[in-house]
């Protein structure tokens, strides 16, 4: 290609490079708008929160872990703890406060919300936690809200919050 472009005079080298990085441009905004779009759908639709003890279902894409009900493609074991669930959730809290690209957005007496960005595309997954009152685990759900695969980022992440909770001896 750079041939192509040296071989071209001068005055169409400018025009040359300018078309090349459009197109460019042009594929990679079709690739991301496509790998958006497929997921988008179940985001729109998906429930947060809990609903009769439980959290929600993973979708069918691979974007998803829960320690709810889930199949074998989506199973991750919730949280076990040893201490009061007051301290449970406010350990949790500060834990997720050091997330990098994480916020807490709602919690509640037995449920937190927080919402984690992707590091380039700054795409949105909702992370949930679940203290039910009359067991000493903390279950948990983490989706991305597009696409279809998430590269096992949502279980790396839940699976780092894990060790930081072991590690303060929850």
């Amino acid at each position: 290609m750079s041939r192509l472009l040296t071989a071209i005079p001068t005055v169409g080298y400018a025009y040359a490079q300018r078309l090349l990085l459009s197109v460019t441009f042009a594929i990679l905004l079709t690739f991301i708008s496509s790998f958006i779009l497929t997921g988008a759908t179940w985001a729109a639709s998906s429930i947060l929160g809990v609903d009769n003890g439980h959290l929600s279902s993973c979708p069918a894409s691979n974007n998803c872990v829960v320690s709810q009900n889930a199949d074998e493609k989506h199973a991750i074991d919730p949280i076990p703890y040893h201490i009061d669930r007051k301290a449970a959730k406010e350990t949790l809290l500060k834990v997720l406060s050091v997330v990098p690209r994480t916020e807490v957005i709602e919690q509640k007496n037995d449920y937190i919300h927080a919402l984690s960005k992707s590091r380039i595309f700054q795409f949105v997954d909702d992370v949930e936690f679940y203290l039910p009152p009359n067991e000493s685990v903390i279950h948990l759900r983490s989706a991305s809200r597009v696409g279809e695969s998430d590269l096992g980022v949502n279980r790396r992440r839940v699976e780092q919050i894990r060790l930081a909770l072991r590690d303060l001896n929850i």
